[in-house]
């Protein structure tokens, strides 16, 4: 392995954001690994609010609704009504600036592995505000619970993830009580809720064919009572909601009375060191980064690695570049929209003022629409099992309509002024050597630049990665 040889185009499309005209691909495999672990330069370039920062528009949102509340039925309560429409807007309108600057990232970043990790990663661990300013929360969520863990133990990525504002609200972990916690001995009127515990089984760790059972499922749901969270302080463990006594899950005991967060946190990063965990995670990684069905020796390099360091996520990522299979073609995966969109900017080399500058409307317009279109509304997956990675999802005829729409019509108004580049130039930009001739041809005899781009943009070529 340690003979294989580099290409650097295939770092940029298969592990990266796609090729770009002014961005030089990593020099190598460390160069890759070294970007991983380097100062985060995009968020500082495109900066995003993190969670603690998002949380000041739920305490101000929550404090207009507890007004309205006292209010309702009075003409006194109109000036709120009309103060929780502005917050909604305000929210709104951040959430389309993050996905200019989500884009951005992609375009002038020289450490393209490290945003394609923060997609993998927050799709892995997808969490989505379901009501009020929290619907935008998925942006400053990925700031403080992904970006930041994502080089380190998979267990502290798990934990952090876990125990997330949004990925409580998601999955209703902030209203579960034990049935014999202090809470509802009191009369709470809510019971527990089993779904964080099933999907952090199901989907963040063992997997749907884990080695797990249902009552493995409801012993780890009291064991998660108590973690809940508030919009002034965020994450808090409440002992009056927590399940007193010990909770056996997978054959091993934790916890006991009084309830405690420490005993939650051991079940959690036992859960990240477990074999089935390990095969999950190298499953995942090797479908996502290499093809629907990857060779298996690959996923059993990744999961041994993962096993053999204790979930050190840098040690399996440098397993993925390692292994030959990891580098084979054709490349086949095709893009999900938003990869596809994203690397179409990063060829385009949109410069940064054309996306900052885009009012909402005009965002909507050039991404959210077409996303929806292409079957990807942006941070809006149907379940927290993510978006899919199988090929056919994506490569569908209302899907493909939607891309062509797209190449066809956008590239022109991201490019003015300045203008659409040489198509030819363009080929080269966005293909590299890989470019069929066919496109080639296409391009050069188009009627129009326009057309050559979207021709470019359009073909198979360009969609796989």
């Amino acid at each position: 392995m340690s003979a294989l040889s580099y290409d650097p185009e295939i770092a940029e499309i298969r592990f990266g954001c796609g090729l770009s005209p002014s961005v030089a691909p990593p020099a190598g495999r460390q160069a890759m690994l070294d970007g991983l672990t380097g100062p985060d330069e995009m968020a500082a370039a495109f900066p995003i609010e993190t969670f603690p920062e998002f949380r000041a528009r739920m305490v101000e949102a929550s404090e207009n609704f507890r007004e309205i509340r006292k209010r309702r039925g009075t003409p006194e309560v109109q000036p709120f009504r009309k103060r929780r429409n502005l917050i909604n807007k305000a929210a709104r309108e951040a959430m389309v600036g993050w996905q200019a600057q989500t884009f951005l990232r992609w375009t002038r970043t020289a450490q393209p592995m490290h945003e394609r990790l923060a997609f993998f990663w927050a799709d892995h661990f997808t969490a989505v505000g379901k009501n009020g300013v929290l619907r935008r929360g998925t942006s400053p969520y990925v700031e403080a619970a992904i970006r930041p863990n994502m080089t380190g133990s998979f267990a502290d990525l798990l934990i952090a993830a876990t125990i997330s504002p949004l990925m409580l609200h998601y999955l209703d972990q902030g209203i579960s009580i034990g049935p014999e916690s202090p809470r509802a001995r009191k009369g709470g009127r809510r019971g527990l809720n089993e779904n964080l515990a099933r999907e952090v089984l199901e989907l963040h760790t063992l997997g749907v064919d884990g080695p797990y059972g249902q009552e493995d499922v409801r012993q780890l749901a009291e064991l998660f009572t108590g973690l809940t969270y508030n919009p002034r302080n965020g994450f808090t463990f409440r002992k009056d909601f927590a399940e007193p006594g010990p909770e056996t899950v997978l054959g091993v005991t934790y916890g006991g009375d009084p309830a405690r967060l420490e005993p939650v946190l051991e079940a959690l990063r036992a859960l990240a060191l477990h074999p089935a965990t390990a095969r999950h995670i190298a499953a995942k990684l090797a479908v996502h980064f290499v093809a629907d069905a990857p060779d298996p020796a690959l996923v059993d390099h990744l999961a041994g690695r993962f096993a053999d360091t204790g979930g050190q996520l840098m040690a399996v990522y440098e397993a993925l570049l390692e292994h030959p299979a990891a580098w084979a073609e054709p490349l086949g995966n095709a893009k999900p929209p938003a990869d596809f969109i994203a690397s179409a900017c990063r060829a385009l080399d949109v410069p940064p003022d054309t996306l900052q500058s885009l009012e909402e409307r005009a965002a909507r317009r050039m991404f959210f629409w077409p996303l929806g279109q292409m079957g990807q509304p942006w941070q809006s997956p149907s379940g927290p099992d993510g978006w899919p990675e199988e090929d056919a999802d994506w490569i569908t005829p209302q899907g493909v309509a939607a891309r062509m729409r797209w190449a066809m019509q956008m590239p022109q108004r991201l490019c003015a002024p300045r203008g659409l580049p040489h198509p030819e130039s363009f080929v080269q930009a966005a293909l590299g050597s890989r470019a069929p001739g066919p496109v080639r041809f296409a391009a050069s005899a188009a009627e129009s630049r326009s057309e050559a781009i979207g021709l470019v943009l359009a073909s198979p070529a360009f969609q796989r990665r």
